[in-house]
């Protein structure tokens, strides 16, 4: 079962409804990411999450060397095809065992903030020619969950006590990350320990993740391992360590693991989305945040230099 302490709120009528509606839709908010995780209603189209799924099912399903096409050197995991036994949880001894295929809306090249932060914003490659009709179906999705993520926002940014726009600009054309994750069947593993995900929290602000195909996905509340359970056609949206620094602690990062069931399994499909800050964002806890009972925690660090350091303690970037 899911923890009650994870709230459904909902998105839509926080936008639509009155003052009181607002009001108790970002108290909801706030109470339920003193956990890290919240579960929301949203307007995402079913025929677009289904073929989504269905394409990136299709290109999963091929031989390794055709996926391997799609690698992008030098992309640190921010593009294309990433294999088997790379990404390791931070603390982690052993690899998570899945494969990915990550993208995002590209910026054009002379983009000050592709010259200046070439590592963020690789050059996008996705498996168009094996696997036809996925590009703009994926472009589709990543915009699709971008909106929602953005609108998201809105109502954590009353929560921590700023005013509702405090997001907009800072993750405007920042290096928002789509990526689809297969976790092959525990029986075709390596020995060694490995499960799908390792504990970990993420990098970004926000995360969404609609629905999965399969169950695994467990979250760390009060010390206990639960599964998340959303109600049918809700999202689930976890926080990051730049949320938390932000709010000084007050939003905590959601920390959580994505372990296989026990006996015969087909594996699990999903599909996540890592909201970023721009990287030259100075993530400092926010004024708002800081009282007498909580004074600031951190100082002051750049979006970039933090997601970079992230990257290459789950071993994304190699030499």
């Amino acid at each position: 079962m899911g923890d009650p302490a994870i709230l459904d709120v909902d998105l839509l009528g926080f936008e639509r409804g009155d003052g009181a509606a607002r009001a108790a839709v970002v108290d909801g908010v706030r109470r339920s990411l003193a956990t890290g995780f919240v579960y929301t209603s949203s307007d995402l189209p079913t025929d677009l999450l289904d073929s989504a799924y269905g394409l990136l099912q299709q290109f999963f399903a091929l031989e390794a060397a055709s996926k391997a096409r799609f690698s992008v050197p030098g992309s640190h995991g921010q593009s294309g095809y990433t294999g088997l036994l790379v990404e390791t949880a931070a603390g982690s001894a052993e690899a998570d065992w899945k494969e990915m295929l990550n993208w995002s809306a590209p910026l054009p090249p002379h983009h000050p903030l592709r010259r200046r932060f070439p590592l963020l914003y690789p050059e996008p490659l996705l498996p168009e020619s094996v696997v036809p009709g996925i590009t703009v179906v994926l472009e589709r999705f990543h915009a699709a969950i971008a909106d929602l993520q953005r609108r998201f926002l809105r109502p954590i940014a009353l929560a921590m006590g700023c005013a509702e726009t405090f997001f907009e600009e800072m993750v405007q054309d920042a290096p928002t990350l789509s990526r689809a994750i297969r976790y092959p069947p525990m029986a075709e593993a390596p020995p060694g320990g490995h499960l799908w995900a390792a504990p970990h929290a993420d990098i970004n602000l926000i995360t969404a993740l609609p629905r999965a195909t399969a169950a695994g996905l467990q979250v760390l509340v009060d010390g206990a391992w639960l599964a998340a359970a959303p109600p049918e056609g809700r999202v689930i949206l976890n926080t990051g360590l730049m949320l938390e620094r932000l709010s000084n602690g007050t939003i905590p990062a959601g920390w959580h693991r994505v372990v296989a069931p026990e006996g015969p399994s087909a594996g699990r499909h999903s599909v996540v989305q890592f909201c970023h800050a721009r990287p030259s964002t100075i993530l400092a806890p926010v004024p708002a945040c800081c009282s007498a009972a909580n004074p600031q925690r951190w100082p002051g660090l750049s979006a970039a230099d933090a997601l970079e350091e992230v990257l290459y303690r789950i071993n994304l970037i190699r030499a």
